[in-house]
């Protein structure tokens, strides 16, 4: 059993090759059962937190789960609002393999997910980025994006400018990026706006919307959560990572309960475009939405590609 810490997961991963791998995964057959969703009360704070239990696996290969809390008041405390840990297991023998330290590991899985979602539906020349929200996933996202697009400006805002303006630091080496002061002010100019906060109340809106942008809506993982209001959501064309984001996301599952959209609204999850069931953007004046609350079959693939990396390097030593 080896443990891998946040720091090893950083140099062993990129996201060339995370978003490749995670593309097959989407094609294959590996198993991901329900994932196990439980808000616990946290009285200390006012709010609830939440535990995921989310596994997966491929049998008599491997088998891997992971544990992640969610306490969203950590911003005050100068803290991250996601903790993890994940446990790649022998499916054959059952063996501990790692024990993956897996904040990192789940911010780039997500990061990668939306990339390889905007590869099928962002426009081809997309090359403004604005970003909203300036917590651990904003810098993961930026790369991600960056990955599959040729960006050649980003934007990025947050309700504490210091914030962004410190990120703007760390990515200054690496794109023209630049903080503004409020979401109206880019957002017409921008072909791709990630959003990725913990907000309760929506930040995006039908006025918002211009011919041939994507969405790429990150933050919003629970029922009462919004980032974008009806009017956006019934003027977009909507695509998820899974099924589930249906019933998880107050994004999705606010508005098909009132009605102000229906389940043909959302055009296909990632499943369906990898397999080339279904298609993405089909014009460049098309909206389009990608809505994601995360996958057990993201955080699996992200696993088995450091084992796999780990492996390449003591084959390499013993060479």
């Amino acid at each position: 059993m080896r443990i891998v810490t946040e720091e090893e997961v950083s140099h062993l991963l990129d996201y060339k090759t995370l978003i490749e791998e995670l593309d097959q995964a989407f094609i294959s057959d590996i198993n991901v059962p329900s994932r196990i969703h439980q808000d616990f009360k946290n009285p200390k704070e006012g709010i609830d937190s939440t535990l995921l239990l989310m596994p997966s696996w491929e049998p008599s290969e491997e088998l891997g789960i992971k544990i992640l809390t969610v306490s969203p008041n950590n911003a005050k405390y100068n803290l991250g609002g996601i903790n993890a840990v994940y446990l790649l297991f022998d499916a054959h023998k059952g063996g501990i393999k790692l024990v993956i330290e897996a904040k990192k590991l789940t911010a780039m899985r997500t990061a990668a997910s939306s990339a390889l979602a905007s590869y099928y539906l962002s426009r081809k020349d997309s090359e403004t980025m604005l970003m909203i929200g300036t917590g651990t996933l904003s810098v993961e996202l930026i790369r991600a994006h960056a990955t599959v697009r040729k960006l050649k400006k980003i934007y990025i805002w947050g309700r504490n400018k210091k914030k962004a303006l410190k990120i703007v630091d760390e990515l200054k080496a690496e794109f023209d990026i630049e903080a503004v002061d409020t979401i109206e002010e880019k957002i017409s100019s921008a072909d791709i706006i990630s959003c990725a906060t913990l907000s309760n109340e929506p930040l995006l809106f039908k006025e918002h919307l211009h011919s041939g942008q994507h969405f790429d809506l990150v933050g919003s993982f629970k029922p009462n959560m919004r980032e974008a209001d009806d009017g956006f959501i019934e003027n977009v064309n909507i695509f998820i990572d899974s099924k589930i984001a249906k019933k998880e996301t107050g994004d999705l599952k606010i508005p098909l309960e009132n009605h102000v959209i229906t389940d043909e609204s959302i055009k296909a999850d990632l499943f369906e475009l990898t397999r080339k069931i279904k298609k993405g953007r089909t014009s460049e004046k098309q909206i389009t939405l990608f809505k994601s609350v995360g996958h057990a079959l993201e955080d699996f693939t992200a696993a088995r590609l450091v084992d796999k990396k780990l492996d390449e390097i003591i084959e390499n030593s013993i060479k």
